[in-house]
């Protein structure tokens, strides 16, 4: 089966322009993986940004992800840790996994202020 991009993609826009989470999630993996746009990290961070700014757990840990690896966005494990725990707290088993493993790196003073940022979030 042949994925037709242009029509995913006129869609996606169409409905991440509404604020539609899942869509805006969807356009940052397009501009990730290159899947009909050129492959464009800038975007891809703005779009997962987005939709990890509305709450979609997966949104959030895919953004811990790009933060803890310096891949599309800087380098930052208290935003990582943040953001892994914004994810976890809704069920994301994969992102408590991630957040022990960010912990391993930082300072018990950059955990308390990923968890303070992370309690002190709020959906937008």
């Amino acid at each position: 089966m042949t994925q037709d991009y242009a029509e995913i993609l006129k869609w996606y826009c169409k409905a991440a322009e509404q604020g539609y989470a899942r869509a805006q999630h969807n356009l940052g993996i397009m501009y990730r993986d290159g899947l009909g746009v050129s492959q464009d990290y800038v975007e891809e961070l703005r779009w997962m940004r987005t939709a990890a700014e509305h709450g979609l757990a997966t949104a959030q840990d895919n953004l811990g992800l790009m933060h803890a690896q310096g891949h599309g966005a800087p380098q930052d494990y208290v935003q990582a840790h943040m953001w892994f725990s914004l994810s976890a707290s809704q069920g994301i088993e994969n992102a408590n996994s991630n957040r022990d493993i960010v912990e391993g790196w930082i300072s018990q003073a950059q955990i308390a202020e990923a968890e303070k940022l992370a309690r002190e979030w709020k959906p937008k």
